[in-house]
C-alpha cells in the first residue's frame, strides 16, 4: 500500500513539472513559433503613459488536484475507521484550496500597459510582460501581426 502512494505521489510530481515547463512568456522580445517569418505591420509613436499590471496564465487543475492528492494522503494518516476517511476528505478539500492558490500566485508575472500615441495622432494601449522599461515621452514602435501587438524601442 504505501508503495502505491508513493508511486501516485512520483506521477503528480511529473505532471506538475509538466505543466510548469508548459508556461510561455509573453514580453517584447519572445516569439511564438507561429509568429515566424510572419509580416507585421510597425508603426511609430511617443509613450504617453505606463502603467504596471499583473499577467495570470490560464491555471491548468495541476495545483488544485495535486493538492487534493496530497492533503488526501496526508488526511488519510489521521486517526482510524470513519476517523481516516474523514481526515482524508478534509486533506483533499484543504489540499485543493492551497494547490489552487500556489499555482495561481506561480502563474503571475509581472505586465505594463503602455499607452502609445502613435504619429498619426491616434491612441492605442498594449498589455505585455514588463521584460522593457519604459517612460513618458519615450519614442517607440508598435508591430502588430498574427493576432497579436507588442511596443519595443
Amino acid at each position: 500500500m504505501q508503495m502505491i502512494n508513493f508511486r501516485n505521489l512520483a506521477v503528480l510530481a511529473a505532471a506538475a513539472l509538466l505543466a510548469a515547463a508548459c508556461a510561455y512568456p509573453a514580453g517584447s522580445q519572445d516569439y511564438r513559433g507561429y509568429q515566424v517569418m510572419g509580416e507585421q505591420s510597425v508603426r511609430f509613436g511617443v509613450v504617453d503613459s505606463v502603467r504596471p499590471v499583473r499577467l495570470h496564465a490560464g491555471e491548468t487543475g495541476v495545483g488544485t488536484v495535486g493538492g487534493a492528492a496530497l492533503g488526501g494522503l496526508a488526511g488519510s494518516t489521521v486517526g482510524g475507521g470513519n476517523g481516516q476517511v474523514a481526515g482524508a476528505i478534509g486533506g483533499a478539500i484543504l489540499g485543493g484550496i492551497l494547490g489552487s492558490n500556489i499555482e495561481q500566485s506561480a502563474n503571475q508575472r509581472p505586465g505594463v500597459e503602455v499607452t502609445v500615441q502613435l504619429d498619426n495622432g491616434q491612441y492605442i494601449s498594449v498589455v505585455q510582460e514588463a521584460d522593457e522599461a519604459f517612460r513618458p515621452g519615450d519614442r517607440v514602435r508598435v508591430l502588430s501581426g498574427r493576432g497579436s501587438t507588442r511596443v519595443t524601442h
